[in-house]
């Protein structure tokens, strides 16, 4: 029997999406809740009172969107973002705070300016990383194509992870990932000191990187060799959620040493009810999606929407962490679309049908 889910509000994107890199995504934590969404020109956040819209602040772009990626502080008082050759932070009144350059991902020798490259193929579809706020906003972590501009480690086009002061972006630590990224996912810790790092290099694998900064030091882990995407951290901060690189296969970790506490095998999802009979086994075998997380300490909240695309809707699971057992399959009131995105606070949400909203729901 499918467990209902309780729409608990539905919320309006700022700008009308035009594909993937536009469309909006929330943010929870312990003091901010935030809709946050990419258009063309700016990043438009909109900062929420429980769920009622209260204040919109637009962060003026320095490159269009599709040339890299974006973060906002808790407070929504910064953005950076992260470009092809280089991290720039705005502040709310659109002037530049910081900016730091690095190599180039496409890599060319530099450019100064958006408009060198803004036509460029190889730079539009080059590899990229990634960049994330602390959850007190204090820091931010970065994946950049190194050496940075303020070092000269002689590793020419080496990718490190850094650790900058979020108030100036002075460089902290930094690290050599040993990685050869094809994109990157910052995922946040409820402890500043603490980040995940999953890089995908296409074909070859996802690596996982687990970030350690103690005020002096960045130490870095490798946790799930090279075939495990990081999905989620837990509210309490003492497990992770990862999927591997085919797909397969959904893990629970404890994070102090990336050990595997369970596991659940995309066998134990039953194929999708529309699927006819005389097909065969392997096209009808579900296999999990790049998203997922934590609905609470106690409950995951998964999906297998892409597999299921070529039946029908989309379907979205709830999943014991504890012993990783499939618990039941979710049933909405209205349709949506795509997977499921967890927020740790007894809620997730998802895109309407249309794909003009946000719908937040409980169990």
């Amino acid at each position: 029997m499918p467990r209902s889910a309780r729409l608990v509000v539905s919320l309006d994107a700022p700008s009308p999406s035009t594909g993937f890199d536009t469309a909006p995504c929330l943010t929870s934590g312990p003091a901010s809740r935030l809709l946050v969404q990419r258009d063309d020109a700016e990043l438009i956040v909109r900062e929420l009172a429980g769920w009622a819209p209260v204040s919109t602040i637009r962060f003026p772009a320095p490159w269009p969107r599709g040339f890299g990626s974006w973060a906002v502080s808790p407070a929504a008082d910064l953005a950076v973002f992260a470009g092809r050759h280089g991290l720039r932070a705005v502040d709310r009144a659109g002037h530049v705070r910081w900016e730091l350059r690095h190599r180039c991902w496409a890599g060319c020798a530099g450019h100064t300016d958006v408009a060198g490259y803004a036509d460029d193929r190889d730079h539009r579809y080059s590899d990229s990383g990634s960049v994330a706020f602390a959850a007190d906003g204090k820091l931010v972590w970065a994946h950049v194509r190194g050496p940075s501009a303020d070092a000269d480690t002689g590793q020419d086009g080496a990718e490190e992870w850094l650790v900058l002061d979020a108030a100036d972006g002075t460089v902290l630590d930094r690290a050599a990932t040993g990685t050869a990224a094809a994109g990157s996912v910052h995922v946040p810790h409820p402890d500043p000191g603490q980040m995940g790092l999953s890089i995908g290099e296409g074909q070859d694998g996802a690596p996982l990187r687990w970030g350690r900064w103690d005020g002096r030091r960045l130490a870095v882990d490798a946790f799930g060799g090279a075939d495990r995407v990081l999905l989620a951290v837990s509210p309490s901060g003492d497990r992770l959620l990862t999927v591997t690189h085919d797909q397969d296969t959904l893990a629970v970790h404890r994070t102090a040493d990336g050990s595997v506490t369970a596991t659940l095998d995309a066998d134990a999802v039953p194929p999708h009810p529309a699927a006819e009979e005389d097909t065969e086994d392997d096209e009808t075998r579900a296999y999990f999606d790049y998203e997922g997380g934590f609905v609470d300490e106690d409950t995951l909240v998964v999906g297998t929407a892409e597999s299921d695309e070529e039946f029908g809707p989309g379907r979205h699971w709830l999943v014991d962490p504890a012993s990783m057992r499939l618990l039941d399959r979710l049933a909405y009131p209205v349709e949506v679309s795509g997977p499921p995105r967890a927020l740790g606070d007894g809620t997730w949400y998802t895109v309407s049908a249309a794909g003009g909203a946000l719908l937040v729901w409980a169990l």
